[in-house]
């Protein structure tokens, strides 16, 4: 599975900082992409799946062990519960099968208000720091802007965001299509949030969380 270390090439990660730079260099507003590895380990999803794997694989092995047995049934099934429960734990995309569209949706919308708030975008002298967040494991893409910025912008404009980045890294070119959207929200800011005299880089440029 791809975390944030790899979703974007060194190179890539450079052309997306220098990409940040220039989109600020127009407006007041802070724009930082956070790139994670998944917003949430899903441990009910690894359970539901350990017991269903589990279960499957014990009634095969003691059909073909041709046995009747419960207590054997029930052995199997222990041994082959904790295997499945450290194979979906080591290998996360396992899961995938047993966690709903909404839950994903839900987990990423949450991770993404909980970065915002941990890597200080509220934080900014006029409120205008935008979060671009990306969940690799999930393969979806969040955008939240603080008070200053939604008081002014219709929070609906950053569907548009989304929609530019998740079909630029759906067509594998997750590095352009990262930039496009900064470039879109810089776009955005630069009318109702010109850039002052006394402008200062507030925020990092691009943070990858989890990555290993």
């Amino acid at each position: 599975m791809s975390n944030a270390a790899t979703f974007l090439t060194k190179a890539e990660q450079d052309a997306l900082i220098r990409c940040v730079q220039e989109a600020e260099r127009s407006t007041s507003g802070e724009i930082v992409p956070v790139i994670a590895d998944m917003s949430y380990d899903y441990p009910r999803a690894g359970l539901i799946g350990s017991l269903i794997c589990g279960s499957l694989a014990a009634v095969g092995f003691t059909l073909a062990l041709g046995r009747e047995d419960m207590w054997v049934f029930l052995a199997l099934f222990l041994a082959l519960f904790l295997c499945f429960s450290r194979l979906f734990d080591a290998f996360p995309a396992l899961k995938k099968p047993f966690i709903s569209k909404r839950e994903m949706r839900d987990e990423v919308a949450e991770a993404a208000f909980t970065a915002f708030h941990a890597h200080g975008l509220h934080n900014t002298r006029d409120k205008t720091g935008i979060i671009l967040y990306v969940s690799v494991f999930e393969h979806s893409v969040q955008v939240l802007a603080d008070k200053g910025i939604n008081d002014l912008v219709n929070p609906l404009a950053w569907e548009e965001v989304v929609a530019l980045v998740t079909d630029g890294i759906r067509a594998g070119r997750p590095g352009e299509a990262l930039c496009a959207g900064v470039r879109r929200c810089g776009e955005m800011l630069t009318e109702r949030f010109p850039v002052r005299p006394d402008d200062t880089d507030e925020l990092p440029n691009l943070i990858i969380e989890g990555g290993k």
